[in-house]
């Protein structure tokens, strides 16, 4: 489903897939095809755990001005109520 959302991003049609898995199967030959695959795979799966380790990182870090954030909207939301 990535690959998908990936293709689609870069807004490729079905006659550029083609082309582009023709030259892939050209230069790597039937049996390079799954190094190749494998090879993507593999960092592909990197990319994401740095992107979730980032993303996990900043919200650590911005955890206790979060949840002061919510506490003053709770507040606010009290004093809004009373009135």
């Amino acid at each position: 489903m990535a690959t998908l959302q990936f293709i689609l991003f870069l807004n490729l049609g079905g006659g550029e897939i083609v082309m582009i898995l023709f030259v892939i199967l050209l230069l790597f030959g039937g049996k390079g095809i799954p190094n190749v695959a494998k090879a993507l795979g593999k960092g592909i799966r990197e990319f994401k755990d740095a992107a979730n380790g980032i993303q996990r990182d900043i919200q650590q870090s911005t955890g206790g001005i979060t949840q002061q954030i919510n506490e003053h909207v709770q507040e606010v939301k009290k004093e809004i109520e009373k009135e």
